[in-house]
């Protein structure tokens, strides 16, 4: 079943069941419920195992969730992975992984802000598949990739293309990294709920009209590989996040272009997790 982070009544991060509109606190199922950020070592199977918990134990679901990892050690991201979003934006077609990176500041879950900063006048949008590593994994082949995978969530790849593209040297890191923008969630499901990740559609509605539609049956790079490049270089650790690409459709390649603005819906849906919501609002 679908699993997300809240924050309870005393401001502690918590574990619960998930289904839109309710959750069902772990602790209201276990006598042992995983503390925050002990889930991944309790791998997969214990998810499975719970049962639909009874009507009385759901409760209505917050405004605002928390981002499905709290502290991942990385938030790793890959560019141009699919076909058509690298030909929409004017770059070649990889033949290897682009790899950058957001920091932990990005986070934020499911309700929150997504601040658009005043330094930015062209702050796009882009939906993505967000891999959850479960265990420690270097030097891991693609064949056996899917092992070191505990789940997947919705993600929001928010990127200044002012930023990203028009300073000096191109700046991929600053342009993806100001805070707020990695939203992910509402929930996480586990690989055993999602066996194939291959062929899940994605789409971003922007203010209730559908942007970006594609599905994972197109990532230049999949999940396997994405794990064997990337394993050649960094060790990855439980809970460290990979973006997978978003697909075409982006702002900066409308004609005109569209950029968020202060009001802004943002939802990513993603088939088989869920559908995860934020609004832009300006930086103060």
């Amino acid at each position: 079943m679908p699993l997300c982070r809240y924050q309870d009544d005393q401001g502690n991060a918590q574990y619960a069941l998930y289904k839109p509109g309710a959750i069902c606190p772990l602790a209201s199922l276990m006598d042992d419920p995983p503390a925050d950020g002990e889930i991944f070592s309790r791998g997969t199977a214990w998810v499975s195992s719970l049962v639909q918990p009874e009507g009385s134990l759901w409760v209505p679901e917050p405004e605002r969730l928390l981002p499905v990892v709290g502290q991942p050690g990385k938030v790793i991201c890959i560019g141009l992975n699919y076909r058509d979003h690298a030909i929409e934006s004017g770059s070649e077609i990889p033949t290897e992984p682009v790899v950058f990176s957001k920091f932990n500041s990005t986070l934020i879950g499911h309700g929150d802000s997504i601040r658009l900063p005043a330094v930015s006048s062209e702050v796009d949008y882009e939906a993505e598949l967000v891999v959850i590593v479960g265990k420690e994994a270097k030097h891991v082949a693609a064949a056996d990739a899917m092992d070191y995978v505990f789940g997947y969530t919705c993600g929001h790849d928010v990127s200044a293309r002012d930023w990203q593209k028009g300073r000096p040297g191109g700046q991929w890191l600053l342009g993806k990294t100001f805070d707020t923008f990695a939203p992910t969630g509402p929930c996480m499901v586990t690989t055993r709920e999602v066996a194939d990740p291959s062929d899940l559609r994605v789409r971003m509605h922007l203010n209730g009209e559908v942007v970006q539609d594609s599905t994972t049956a197109q990532l230049i790079f999949d999940i396997p590989t994405l794990i064997e490049h990337l394993t050649k270089i960094v060790t990855l650790l439980p809970g460290d996040l990979i973006f997978t690409g978003t697909p075409p459709g982006v702002g900066a390649a409308r004609k005109p272009p569209v950029f968020l603005q202060p009001g802004d819906d943002c939802h990513v849906e993603i088939e088989g997790i869920g559908t995860l919501a934020n609004r832009c609002q300006a930086d103060s």
